[in-house]
């Protein structure tokens, strides 16, 4: 646990409140996950201000500091405003992937209209802050939310509650099951060149394919590029003029299957690496000796992540382009160009065209519309919506 205080916060009073908060959770994840937990307290870190900060922002430290430890899960406790995915306010947001959690005490001591601010060692801030930990702690061992009962219920500040809650018995067996499976044993201190870390990751995702499918379908990775404005503006704009261009419709009809499948894997595969490199995505932040399989298995799905965005924005351009083709493009045009040898069109070079054209765009997209901040998107592939 580390506190990453902004400027005007006094780090001990939130170092004393961390203390508090991981020691009232310490005995029911022991309980629920037959487990012995110990926390240990990093050094505080300063913000360079007291702004509103995504959780993504704290994933650099947070990483840094696992590997150096070697630690299992990060607890970050903060006085600067958590903003989620949907834009709003929250008290703490979990990543199961990065077994990082962020524990914002603004609106743990945010009080209704007319009340006075709570203070962080109030009754009602200290058993809530408990219970909030216990419920972002059960989804980085991969629990669901849980409407029957427990810690697992959607978090809400209860005023009058004196305890931190216990896990529901839904929750407590699969806390049983993947608790003993959070402390890293293997690591690559020996590895020295890239391609023994390349296997190494390899060998990760090989091992937990299944997790990094599931991590896909939390995070909603093909509809990433939905929320990134400027990468989906990049690969449409082009696509609407070449859809127009006799000179497309000529590459696009003649071209032969095999060779359009090949250039549309390999500009995917291309922009994937291109975005992945250029915004550095990949953790921990700088070079280290030491990448335990959690932290491969961490890029691994950053990386799927990313592949998979830029195969949805594909399909979605694709799509785009297919529709301009049926119900846009004037049906008699291809006629009159000379460049075609034989002006009659199929189906099926409807959707080679279709792909001919979203595979520019993609390169397009992904080499002048980027992703506006690496942050965004791991805020995006990392962390759930809400608490």
């Amino acid at each position: 646990m580390f506190v990453s205080h902004s400027p005007s916060a006094d780090a001990d009073s939130l170092r004393a409140f961390g203390d508090r908060m991981t020691a009232d959770a310490r005995g029911e994840l022991r309980r629920a996950t037959g487990v012995e937990w110990k926390f240990y307290e990093e050094d505080p870190n300063r913000l360079s201000d007291g702004g509103a900060r995504r959780p993504s922002d704290f994933l650099e430290e947070a990483t840094l500091r696992m590997v150096d430890g070697p630690y299992d899960v990060m607890v970050v406790v903060t006085d600067a405003p958590l903003v989620s995915t949907r834009k709003r306010v929250v008290p703490g947001l979990a990543s199961p992937v990065g077994r990082v959690v962020v524990v914002s005490t603004r609106r743990l001591v945010t009080s209704p209209r007319d009340q006075p601010v709570r203070s962080l060692d109030s009754e009602s801030v200290r058993w809530n802050a408990a219970h909030l930990l216990l419920h972002l702690l059960g989804h980085v061992l991969d629990a669901d939310h849980d409407a029957g009962g427990g810690v697992m219920r959607p978090f809400r500040f209860d005023p009058e509650r004196r305890s931190a809650g216990e896990f529901g018995s839904a929750a407590e067996r699969r806390l049983r099951r993947t608790g003993p499976d959070i402390p890293d044993t293997e690591d690559v201190d020996t590895v020295r060149n890239p391609l023994g870390r390349v296997a190494f990751h390899a060998k990760s995702a090989a091992s937990n394919a299944g997790y990094v499918v599931r991590s896909l379908v939390r995070n909603r990775a093909p509809l990433l590029s939905l929320s990134l404005p400027g990468l989906t503006t990049a690969a449409v704009a082009p696509t609407l003029v070449l859809v127009f261009s006799a000179e497309t419709w000529d590459v696009g009809v003649h071209m032969g299957d095999a060779t359009a499948a090949g250039f549309a894997a390999m500009s995917i595969v291309a922009a994937t690496l291109y975005l992945t490199f250029a915004q550095n995505l990949f953790f921990p932040r700088d070079p280290h000796r030491v990448v335990t399989e959690h932290m491969a298995l961490l890029n691994v799905v950053v990386l799927a992540t990313v592949f998979v965005a830029v195969l949805g924005l594909f399909a979605l351009v694709g799509l785009l382009m297919l529709g301009i083709e049926l119900l846009v493009f004037p049906q008699d045009l291809i006629s009159t160009w000379p460049s075609l040898e034989d002006p009659v069109v199929t189906s099926w070079d409807l959707v080679r065209t279709a792909a001919f054209v979203s595979t520019i765009g993609v390169v397009t997209g992904a080499i002048a519309g980027g992703l506006e901040s690496r942050t965004v998107v791991r805020h995006l592939a990392l962390f759930l919506n809400r608490p």
